[in-house]
């Protein structure tokens, strides 16, 4: 489990992350997400020990990181797949980090076969993809078959395949009882792999909730409209100030935002426009989170700086 108290860090006169408490438990997958600069990645740097804090606590299972002995054993963590060595190989690299943390040479092959390296095991990891070396990061991450695992941006690099690949391997880390926490900007794979979500802006914590309980915090619901005129009706709810977006290929299918559906249909009604479907529907997890986190964004479109 994943204990943040309090947890403040400042460099010089800019604080990244201030008074910032959550909690991450087994046996779920938790997404972590926030605007660029929201202070993310300083946050899972001083959980295992790469900065330390300015206040608060950062702990693993009740401890420091710093206090782990041997810390491949409790802690896997990718949040870097550039900062490696590209001179290595990939099985030098990883039979290293073995050694040092007393981890059987076996691992080394299990690992590298598990994210499907083992044909790539003697290539040097400068000649690596970008794909390659998520890869490889995750095997460092899975080397010492940890309780508790860290992901900043994994998929970033892989292709349709490797994607499904990852979403299905975090899936399985949770439910053989591991903590799992997932960095991510992509709310589409945040929306099919996490469980939970530990949202934050500026350094604050916005919410830490079920996937499910914070996209319901959105406002923005939504509603499909089929009719056989959707030119004509997307005119009438633009004038009434609605959002319309046409949902191919069929071209029929709208959805709007911001008009009730009640008053959809009072429109339609009043002028002989048939509906054939008429469906309220949630805010999705990305409409939440850009309506949430709208007051945390630092540098949004237009900005001048």
């Amino acid at each position: 489990m994943i204990e943040v108290n309090e947890l403040t860090k400042r460099y010089g006169g800019t604080t990244a992350v201030k008074d910032l408490s959550f909690t991450v438990r087994p046996g779920r997958v938790t997404g972590f997400l926030g605007p660029n600069g929201a202070g993310k990645s300083t946050t899972l740097r001083l959980l295992i020990g790469l900065n330390r804090p300015t206040g608060g606590t950062a702990t693993i299972d009740g401890r420091p990181f710093r206090d782990l002995p041997r810390g491949l054993r409790h802690v896997g963590a990718l949040l870097d797949a550039h900062d490696i060595h590209g001179g290595r190989t990939a099985r030098a690299h990883l039979s290293a980090l073995a050694r040092s943390n007393g981890l059987p040479g076996s691992r080394v092959d299990h690992v590298l076969d598990e994210v499907g390296l083992a044909a790539a095991a003697r290539r040097r990891i400068g000649g690596f993809s970008l794909g390659m070396k998520q890869r490889l990061g995750i095997a460092t991450a899975l080397l010492g078959d940890p309780p508790v695992l860290l992901f900043d941006e994994p998929i970033n690099g892989l292709d349709p395949e490797g994607v499904l690949w990852v979403r299905g391997l975090f899936r399985r880390l949770a439910a053989e009882g591991r903590t799992v926490f997932v960095s991510s900007h992509l709310m589409s794979e945040m929306e099919n792999t996490a469980d939970d979500l530990v949202v934050i802006g500026r350094g604050q914590l916005i919410a830490a909730e079920s996937v499910t309980e914070f996209a319901a915090r959105g406002t923005r619901s939504n509603v499909t409209v089929r009719t056989p005129d959707p030119a004509a009706l997307t005119d009438l709810l633009t004038a009434e100030g609605a959002d319309v977006t046409t949902r191919p290929p069929a071209g029929d299918l709208l959805v709007v935002t911001g008009l009730g559906a009640t008053r959809i249909g009072e429109v339609a009604h009043q002028h002989r426009i048939r509906i054939n479907e008429l469906t309220t529907g949630s805010a999705s997890l990305e409409e939440a989170f850009m309506e949430l986190t709208a007051d945390s964004v630092e540098y949004g479109t237009g900005d001048p700086r």
